[in-house]
This record gives C-alpha cells, sequence and structure tokens, in this order.
C-alpha cells in the first residue's frame, strides 16, 4: 500500500500535536511554518491569556525525528479532492549562514533592527537575527519593516531577496525581481552611484555588499546566454491613450509601468532626439554605458507595447495643444538637457560650450572640439563625464577647476580617482572670474585662489575668495559643467504651469502632478537634475498616479 503524505499546516502547538499523530499513524507528514521555528511558543502582544489557557510544550525533539518541517514557509496554492490534493509551498531561504559564525555574533551585532521579542511575550526587544525559539534551537533573519538598504534605494528595490536570490544561484529569478520595479537593471547596474550600498550595515564589520554590481551581474548573465526576457502584460487593457514626452529613464520607466498596469499598445514616447534613451544615451558616455547594452534594456521596454517616436520635437513637429487633444493623459519627462551660466565675462565667446551639449555631440556622434588644451569647470559627475571624454576625443591636456577642495566634490569619489588616474589635472580651490579672449576666442581663464570659510546652506564650507591672487590659466576651450536645468519652453505660457528656479516643472511630491489637469511631470523635469535611478522612481510613481487619474474619471 502506498504511504499516505499529509500536509500540516502551521508550526503552533495543535499544528506540532496533529503532525505527530498523524506520524505515530504510519503517515508521510510535511509541517509547513510560515516563520523560522515552531513551538507555539509566540504570544501576539495583544494576547490576553486566561486560566487554563497556557500553551503546551510540544516535543520538538520528536518532530525533528519524525516529521519534515518546511519552516519559512507559505502556501501558495491548494487544489484537489476526494483526499487527492497537490499543494505549492514556496519556502525562504534563511539568510544567515551559521557555519561560518556558529555564535552569530557579528551578524547580530551590526542587524540594525529592533523588534519585539515573540519568545518573551514582547516584554524585551531582539534584532532581526536571533534565535526564534530557543527550544527549536535554529537561527533566522525575520523582520517585519524595510530594510535600510531598500529605504534608501529611490526606486525601493527589494535588494534583500534579490542578493539572496543571487545567493542561491537563482538568477533568472533575482532579474525577475529587479525588473518588478526596474525596467534597466543593465543600464543602471553599470552607472548608478549606488547610496544603498552607502547606508548598507555590512560596512560596519568588514565593507558593504556591492548590491549595483549584483544587479549589473544577473542581468549581464542573461544577456551573454542571449536569453530572451519573459514579457508579462495584463491580457486585458484599458482604452485611454497615453503620451510620454521623453524617451529617457523616467519616461521609458513610466512606460513600462504603465504597460504593467494594463495600457499596452497605447502608451506613445515623443522623443526630440534621433534615438531614446535621454540622458543614458547623451548624458552618459560610451565607456560608461555603452549603447548596445542600453539598446537591449530599452528593446526590453518596447516589447511590453510601447510605441517610440524619435526626432519628434513637441512646438515644432507637433504643438502640445494637439497632444493633450489626442491623448487622455500626458506624462512630461524632458530631462535637464540645457547648462548653467558660469556668470563670468565672455562665457558666450568662441571655444566656450556647455559641458552637456558636448556630450551630447560626443554621444550622438556629431563634430566636437577635441584639439589643444581644455578647462573643465565644476566638480560634480558631469564635470568628470566632460573631462573624461574630453581626454578620449584628443584633447593633449585637460585641466578641472573647482572652488573647493576635494572633500567637498559632489562627485563619487571613485570617479573623481579614475579621472586622476587617466590624467587629469585637478585645481582646487580655484574660482573662475572671466574668459580670457583674443580675437574673439578663448585662449584662457582668469581665475582667483579661494580659500574655505564657514559652512553654507548645503552644509559645506563656503569657498572665499583670496584677495590679489588672480591668474590665468591657458587654454583653447572652456566647458562649464556647474549644473543643468530644463528646457520648458514646449509648453505654452498661457496654460499656466508653474515653475522652479531650475525652470523644472513644479509637481505634488507623492503624485508629480502638475497644476494642470491631465499633465504630469517626472524625472529631472520635476526634481531637477539628480541621479538615473530616481528619475526611474519618479517614473514609476507618475505611471500609478496615472493610472489612478484615468479610473479615477471612470
Amino acid at each position: 500500500m502506498a504511504e499516505n503524505k499529509v500536509l500540516v499546516i502551521g508550526g503552533g502547538a495543535a499544528g506540532i500535536k496533529a503532525a505527530l499523530s498523524e506520524a505515530a499513524a504510519g503517515n508521510k507528514v510535511y509541517l509547513a511554518e510560515h516563520f523560522p521555528g515552531i513551538g507555539g511558543e509566540r504570544i501576539p502582544q495583544d494576547r490576553i491569556i486566561a486560566d487554563g489557557d497556557a500553551l503546551t510544550a510540544p516535543d520538538l525533539e520528536a518532530i525533528k525525528d519524525k516529521v519534515e518541517v518546511l519552516t519559512n514557509a507559505d502556501v501558495r496554492a491548494l487544489v484537489g479532492e476526494n483526499g487527492q490534493y497537490k499543494a505549492k509551498v514556496h519556502c525562504r531561504t534563511p539568510r544567515v549562514h551559521s557555519e561560518k559564525d556558529d555564535n552569530l555574533v557579528n551578524a547580530i551585532r551590526v542587524c540594525p533592527i529592533h523588534m519585539y521579542d515573540d519568545y518573551n511575550e514582547g516584554l524585551e526587544w531582539r534584532t532581526a537575527v536571533d534565535f526564534f525559539n530557543s527550544a527549536w534551537g535554529g537561527y533566522n533573519v525575520y523582520k517585519e519593516d524595510m530594510p535600510v538598504c531598500q529605504r534608501t534605494c529611490p526606486i525601493n528595490l527589494d535588494i534583500r531577496t534579490y542578493v539572496g536570490q543571487i545567493a542561491d544561484g537563482k538568477y533568472a529569478e533575482s532579474l525577475a525581481t529587479i525588473r518588478k520595479k526596474l525596467p534597466f537593471p543593465l543600464s543602471i547596474g553599470r552607472v548608478c552611484p549606488h547610496p544603498c550600498e552607502s547606508e548598507c550595515n555590512r560596512q560596519y564589520l568588514d565593507e558593504p555588499i556591492s548590491i549595483c554590481f549584483l544587479k549589473r551581474y544577473v542581468a549581464d548573465v542573461e544577456m551573454n546566454a542571449n536569453a530572451e526576457p519573459k514579457i508579462q502584460v495584463p491580457e486585458e487593457t484599458y482604452p485611454e491613450k497615453i503620451a510620454i514626452i521623453g524617451g529617457g529613464p523616467s519616461g521609458l520607466t513610466c512606460a513600462y509601468h504603465l504597460a504593467l498596469l494594463g495600457y499596452a499598445n497605447n502608451i506613445t514616447v515623443f522623443e526630440a532626439l534621433p534615438e531614446p534613451g535621454g540622458m543614458f544615451r547623451v548624458g552618459i558616455p560610451e565607456y560608461r554605458l555603452p549603447k548596445a547594452i542600453l539598446a537591449k534594456d530599452i528593446e526590453f521596454v518596447t516589447k511590453h507595447g510601447v510605441e517610440i517616436k524619435c526626432g519628434v520635437r513637441i512646438g515644432k513637429d507637433i504643438t502640445f495643444d494637439d497632444i493633450r487633444k489626442d491623448y487622455d493623459a500626458v506624462l512630461i519627462a524632458i530631462g535637464a538637457h540645457m547648462g548653467m551660466s558660469m556668470r563670468v565675462k565672455n562665457e558666450d565667446a568662441e571655444g566656450c560650450f556647455e559641458g552637456v551639449k558636448f556630450l551630447r555631440d560626443a554621444g550622438l556622434g556629431n563634430e566636437v572640439p577635441n584639439k589643444g588644451t581644455a578647462i573643465v569647470v565644476g566638480g560634480g559627475n558631469v564635470a568628470m563625464d566632460v573631462a573624461r571624454t574630453s581626454l578620449r576625443v584628443g584633447f593633449d591636456e585637460v585641466n578641472l577647476l573647482y572652488r573647493r577642495t576635494r572633500k567637498e566634490m559632489p562627485a563619487s569619489p571613485w570617479e573623481v580617482d579614475a579621472a586622476e588616474h587617466e590624467g587629469i589635472k585637478f585645481h582646487f580651490l580655484v574660482a573662475p572670474q572671466e574668459v580670457v579672449v583674443k580675437d574673439g576666442k578663448a585662449v584662457g581663464m582668469k581665475c582667483l585662489k579661494m580659500e574655505l570659510g564657514e559652512p553654507d546652506a548645503s552644509g559645506r564650507r563656503k569657498p572665499v575668495p583670496i584677495e590679489g591672487s588672480e591668474y590665468v590659466m591657458d587654454a583653447d576651450t572652456v566647458f562649464a559643467a556647474i549644473g543643468q536645468v530644463t528646457d520648458n519652453s514646449l509648453v505654452d505660457e498661457k496654460l499656466g504651469f508653474k515653475f522652479g528656479r531650475k525652470f523644472n516643472f513644479e509637481v505634488n511630491p507623492k503624485t508629480f502632478e502638475t497644476n494642470v489637469e491631465g499633465v504630469f511631470a517626472s524625472g529631472d523635469a520635476a526634481t531637477g537634475a539628480n541621479i538615473a535611478v530616481r528619475a526611474c522612481a519618479g517614473g514609476k510613481t507618475a505611471a500609478e498616479s496615472i493610472h489612478k487619474y484615468l479610473r479615477g474619471k471612470k
């Protein structure tokens, strides 16, 4: 006679008693428990124990010998009838390797989460890494709130899950976890400054987990295997049409999530550039983000039923009013493609260029200045990109001027190190005063030495001029890379949009709605120039808001 198999769901006192009874009857017994340990001692904080209601102390040793216990387990599906059932049980992998640390002292010491101690009736606190039940004897990780790395990630990627899946060798599952929120794992995995790693608690023991490179790793595994990513959109779609102005990280992320919400094949992206990608394509140099890699991510988005029309400039090829008439909702995600003024004399002379325009022309293969000596003014990542690209296109020497010290530079430290390693010459505590011009062309920059004073509103020490310290630095080309603003000229003033000081669209920070009904804005066009993953996060939120707006109209 075939052995009967019995599934008991729940590892409390009643579940253990039932499991032991079935095992004693000769059945093969599986015990599935949601939590990391079993035993029945877990008492909810709000439970009042009445007389005669004390919990029993089950024979856990007998359970270990006679029952197959599945902890961290959830029953996802249960089908069947007449005593014949099939159950789908999902078991989460414990994230503690006790064989590497018998007492788990290090893991407990760095764990930032303090929770009610379930084992001690919630009267004390415990960390998320701890015994769940001392009688059961196993360590575990269990916590209800959001990990600090996930909370720091602008798009709140489920880092704990996808890193754990990589550790388990489940690369496809890890990539699917990432793509639930982010459609650009190949690109973001290469260019993100990973603020999540700055908050990773592992750094207090040795060094942060390489969260960003792990994202790139699983995406590269799929790409190198020429595997086709799964495309999953709802079979039933909504009829409303949505226009997205701008095919960069924010606009394409919004399009992707709208497709997942049910608007596939009703989403049109209008991109002014000849190729999609926005700042991904023309703001990040090839050596950091190869265009063939970016194309893979964009193709993934378009396969979800997203149409991209390139070379279409709003206000020239089609009016904004026509867009509003033809579409039920509009997202403006045009980025921040205009450079900010240095506010120095002669900065409009021949030989002076906006850093972002130089990067755009280089990215599109247009002719760019490339001879002699270049000066780059600025201290952020764009300035690093301009300086490093300048060497690559042919300049003999590149000097970078920054008015504070290296410590105050907003650029990522590894970008500064790379630029220095490649031969960029840094000049700190130097402020530009005037572009030196000869025969109408820039030939240098008059500079002024600075010293640091008291901190300003940004928290950094304010640079103070040193009187009589002027000098001239020779140059054939000058690049301004001190910041970017949004070109909002695509919309007519009569519409009454509200704008910020960097010409960005003012929006509700929770919904990304503008003050004009049916029009949303996200990415750099709403927040001002920022990192790509934050633009993606804005696109995701905008998609959810557009969905609520359209469904609320019905």
